[in-house]
């Protein structure tokens, strides 16, 4: 069967559109507009670069602090394969295949604005690697965050060249075995074509998108996971009512409010009467934190929407102006910035979370301690405990702002760098802990409301610990524990909300 057409044209797409396309198998085409407007401007160029007193950026001149060298144009082309082979300096853990992936597209995306001056057949090859499945090898380290993510940019690329290394039907491998495997020809590059590929934030744009998406989901779970636990802890649902949220006047607050509410409706356990008049803050104040970080979550897509449909390399190519014009929009401030905001609060959903499983295991509000009968005998849930709280802290640390950094390079021709792709990986990793986090709690909360019976929870919350007992078993006695933890986080993808 054949897979869905996404038709790349030169109008605006969306984190929701990018959510969609990692959701569903499809392939790539460009429009006819992005032929024409792409085709227009290198035409443009070109005959710019006819001129023999002509001096662009990067494009008959050198690189960086090199920027005042003169390249004949005998040697134009070679210039742009030397760059690309110069730059592919990264180091580190492999980038993950489908931000790999996500990569290629917002390049392509980004050429397909014209503004690039590139040829459309470098455009159609790249195109031709996404729907071919050819995903180059990229590494975390070795981006400044601006001068665009040059290293990282530089592995995307090599294979269009026929160098480097690719992931191809899920085997890493050498970049000629994998083309012809795929039946895929290597190409050669034109003026500016290296330094369009290279210039521009799409490691930090693919990080980032992936890391709001995925906020997005974490967010839902982190409502559900908390209204568990109110029940579990047998807290008061009067924090929770749409009055307290209404007059503060925050969205987010008010939308988590609301799920906690609509989770626990129908709850034996909530419609009891209380003994306590007031509960810990991670309990009652959940709307406030949970909500704040929604807000946060929704401000940075905001941020990403606009981003993903940038031109963002050097020199940009205006056929319409007859200009051609050296700027900073590679520069990763902007984005910087906001992996920044997100990193840190993501890490306080962890940490409000950790604290819920803190007060679930103090053996208080009729609980055994550390949710285990024969305690002393059996430890429990004590440890687990311990890792949410290794966590919290471990995100707590990487949540340091990597924005406020910069550092000289190039010959002082780069002052002043975002280091946001320093940030984009840091914010990835801690929306990946707090799964652990909220798995975590999870865990516990479903423990302790075996200990709520005969009273039961919300016929929802009743339905999900249903199928959550055929994967984790009740905690009866002492037993290893890792693989319920990572089984919980691997349940708790599968929870549509």
């Amino acid at each position: 069967m054949a897979l869905a057409e996404f038709i790349i044209d030169t109008k605006r797409f969306s984190i929701e559109t990018l959510k969609q396309l990692t959701q569903t198998p499809h392939t790539l085409k460009l429009d006819s507009t992005v032929v024409e407007v792409v085709s227009k401007n290198r035409a443009f160029l070109e005959r710019k670069l006819a001129d023999p007193n002509a001096r662009y950026y990067g494009i008959n001149t050198g690189f960086g602090a090199l920027c005042d060298v003169k390249i004949s144009n005998e040697n134009i082309e070679q210039l742009q394969e030397n760059l690309v082979m110069s730059h592919a300096c990264g180091m580190g853990d492999e980038v993950k295949p489908e931000v790999a992936k996500l990569m290629l597209l917002l390049k392509i995306k980004g050429l397909s604005l014209g503004s690039s001056g590139v040829c459309i057949e470098t455009i159609q090859k790249l195109v031709e690697f996404y729907n071919a499945d050819v995903i180059p090898l990229i590494w975390e380290v070795g981006s400044l965050g601006a001068s665009g993510d040059l290293a990282p940019l530089a592995h995307m690329s090599l294979p269009l060249l026929g160098m480097g290394e690719v992931r191809y039907k899920g085997e890493r491998m050498k970049t000629a075995d994998a083309l012809k495997q795929a039946n895929i020809k290597a190409i050669k590059l034109h003026s500016k074509e290296g330094l369009a590929l290279l210039n521009g934030t799409q490691f930090m744009s693919a990080w980032g998108s992936f890391s709001v998406m995925e906020s997005e989901r974490v967010e839902k779970l982190a409502d559900l996971t908390a209204a568990i636990s109110v029940d579990a802890f047998n807290a008061q649902t009067a924090p929770f009512h749409p009055a307290i949220q209404k007059i503060r006047n925050h969205t987010g607050q008010m939308e988590s409010a609301a799920n906690v509410l609509k989770f626990l409706e129908g709850s034996e356990i909530a419609a009891q009467p209380k003994n306590n008049v007031q509960d810990p803050y991670s309990f009652r104040c959940v709307p406030q934190v949970h909500g704040a970080v929604r807000g946060v979550i929704e401000h940075v897509k905001s941020v990403f929407d606009r981003e993903i449909n940038a031109v963002t390399d050097n020199p940009l190519v205006f056929e319409d102006e007859d200009l051609i014009i050296s700027g900073g929009n590679f520069h990763g401030e902007p984005l910087a910035l906001a992996l920044d905001y997100l990193g840190m609060a993501m890490s306080e959903l962890a940490s409000i979370s950790e604290r819920r499983t803190f007060q679930l295991t103090c053996g208080n509000r009729g609980l055994p301690p550390f949710l285990v009968k024969d305690s002393g005998l059996n430890s429990g849930y004590m440890i687990p405990q311990y890792t949410a709280a290794s966590i919290v802290s471990m995100n707590k640390q990487l949540a340091t702002p990597a924005s406020v950094d910069s550092i000289t390079s190039s010959g002082g021709q780069e002052d002043h760098v975002s280091m946001g792709a320093n940030a984009a990986v840091k914010c990835y990793k801690i929306v990946y802990n707090i799964e652990k986090v909220l798995a975590i709690e999870f865990m516990c909360a479903m423990q302790a409301l075996e200990f709520r019976s005969p009273l039961k929870s919300s016929p929802l919350i009743e339905s999900i610990k249903l199928e959550y007992r055929k994967i984790v078993p009740y905690y009866e006695k002492d037993r290893i524990i890792y693989n319920d933890i990572q089984n919980t986080v691997d349940f708790m993808r599968t929870i549509k909300l």
